[in-house]
C-alpha cells in the first residue's frame, strides 16, 4: 500500500526528486501544513492568550504522544526545546560533580556533531575530562561501552541508542540506566535515531533513571524546533540554567529563593516557537487515522531495505561495506555503506535527482513512509550506473 497521498505537497513540490534521505531531513506530510496553519490561526485569533492554548492543550498533547512513543509512561517527565544542544548545556550545568575538578564524561566516538563538537570545546576549555569508547568493532561496542561505564568514576555518561553515522545500535540501555544515580553518574541516552524508528525505545525502568533525548526532525516527520528530553524524577531538582517558563511558586521556599516544579518543567527555558508542536500533534493524528504505528512503518521500511539489498550485487555498492546489515532486530531507518567512493557516489546520485547523504566515507540511504517499491527500483537503476 502506498502512503504517498499523505505527502502530496512535499512530493508535488519537487516531482522529479527521488528523496532517500529520510534519516536526515524527512519529507513533511500534508498534516504538518495543517498543524502549521493552525498555529498561525491560533496566534491571530488569540494573540497574547495563545499561550493558554499552547501550554494548556498543545504542549500536554505533545508530551503524551512522546511518552507513548518512547514507552516511558510519564508525559509530565517530557520537556521541549528548540534543539537537543539546548538540553546538553542544561544537563552539563546541572550534573553533580563527585570530585573536585572538571566534569568527568564518558561518550562514544560515534556521537552526533552537536555533542561531539561541544564536548571537544569543553575539553579545550578544561571544563570536562572526556573518555571516549571507540564504536568499532561494532559487534562488541555495547559490551565495551557498558564495561567502561561500570569501571570508571564518571559524572555524566552519554551514548546514542542508534549511532548516526553507522546505524549500529547500543543495546545495553537497561543495564546502563541501572548505573544512574541522582548524585552521579547521570546517564543520558540520545534516542534521536531511535524515536519513531524502533518501537518504544525505552521502558519505565529505564525512564526512572535515565535522561532520554530525541526530536521531531527525523522519523516524527515534524521538522525542526521540537527537541524533547525525558527527565527522570529526583535528578537535577534545581537546574542552574533556567528560563522564565520554568517559573514555579513554591510557598515552602524562603523568600527570594528561586522555585522549581518537580516535573520536567524544571528544565524549561524561555519563550519558544510552538509551531513544531502543532505540526507534531497533527501528524500524530494523521498516523492514528491511518492505522500507522511505528511498528507498521518499520516493517514497511525493512521490506524496502531488503529489496534494495537484494539488488546491490548488480551495482558498485556491492563493493562497499554495509555497516548495519539487516539481522531481524530493530534497525535504523537507513543503510550505511562505507567506501572510499562514498562522496563521489552521493554526488553522482544527486546529479541525477536522487538525494542521499554522506558522512566521511559512509553513504547513508534513508527510507520513509513516502517510499514504495517503485522508488527503490528507480534507486537500483541509478545505483547500477555508479562507477
Amino acid at each position: 500500500m502506498s502512503f504517498k497521498p499523505l505527502f502530496s505537497k512535499s512530493l508535488a513540490a519537487a516531482p522529479d526528486r527521488l528523496h532517500f534521505a529520510a534519516h536526515s531531513h524527512h519529507l513533511w506530510p500534508d498534516a504538518s501544513f495543517e498543524g502549521q496553519a493552525q498555529c498561525w490561526e491560533d496566534a491571530a485569533r488569540l494573540a497574547d492568550a495563545k499561550w493558554d492554548r499552547v501550554m494548556g492543550d498543545v504542549w500536554p498533547k505533545a508530551q503524551a504522544h512522546v511518552a507513548a512513543e518512547l514507552g516511558s509512561g510519564d508525559p509530565s517527565a517530557i520537556v521541549f526545546a528548540s534543539n537537543t544542544h539546548d538540553f546538553l548545556l542544561r544537563l552539563a550545568a546541572s550534573c553533580p560533580r563527585r570530585s573536585d575538578g572538571p566534569l568527568r564524561v564518558l561518550m562514544s566516538d560515534g556521537e552526533f556533531h552537536s555533542a561531539r563538537r561541544q564536548m571537544a570545546r569543553w575539553v579545550e576549555s578544561g571544563d570536562i575530562e572526556l573518555t571516549k569508547v571507540v564504536a568499532e568493532p561494532f559487534d562488541d561496542f555495547s559490551d565495551r561501552f557498558l564495561d567502561s561505564a561500570r569501571d570508571g568514576a564518571f559524572d555524566l555518561i552519554f551514548v546514542s541508542q542508534i549511532l548516526f553515522n553507522s546505524g549500529r545500535r547500543f543495546d545495553r540501555v537497561a543495564e546502563l540506566a541501572e548505573l544512574a544515580d541522582p548524585a552521579g553518574p547521570w546517564v543520558v541516552i540520545d534516542s534521536y535515531h531511535a524515536f519513531m524508528a524502533i518501537g518504544t525505545p525505552i521502558d519505565r525502568a529505564i525512564a526512572a533513571r535515565a535522561f532520554v533525548l530525541g526530536g521531531g526532525y527525523k522519523y516524527a516527520m515534524a521538522g525542526e524546533g521540537m527537541a524533547f528530553m525525558h527527565c527522570p524524577p529526583l535528578f537535577g531538582p534545581r537546574p542552574p540554567l533556567t528560563g522564565w517558563f520554568a517559573e514555579f511558586d513554591d510557598l515552602t521556599l524562603p523568600p527570594g529563593m528561586v522555585g522549581y516544579s518537580t516535573d520536567a518543567m524544571r528544565f524549561m527555558g524561555a519563550t519558544f516557537d510552538p509551531s513544531a508542536l502543532y505540526r507534531f500533534n497533527s501528524i500524530q493524528r494523521m498516523l492514528k487515522e491511518n492505522g500507522l504505528s511505528t511498528a507498521r512503518i518499520s516493517a514497511k521500511v525493512t521490506a524496502l531495505q531488503s529489496r534494495l539489498l537484494d539488488a546491490v550485487g548488480a551495482s558498485a555498492l556491492s563493493g562497499a561495506e554495509l555497516l548495519n546489515p539487516l539481522d531481524g532486530q530493530p534497525h535504523a531507518r537507513f543503510l550505511a555503506f562505507r567506501s572510499p567512493n562514498a562522496q563521489r557516489w552521493s554526488g553522482e546520485l544527486m546529479a541525477k535527482g536522487c538525494v542521499t547523504d554522506v558522512r566521511g566515507d559512509v553513504l547513508r540511504i534513508g527510507f520513509g513512509l513516502y517510499h514504495d517499491e517503485e522508488d527503490v527500483d528507480a534507486l537500483e537503476v541509478l545505483a547500477a550506473r555508479l562507477a
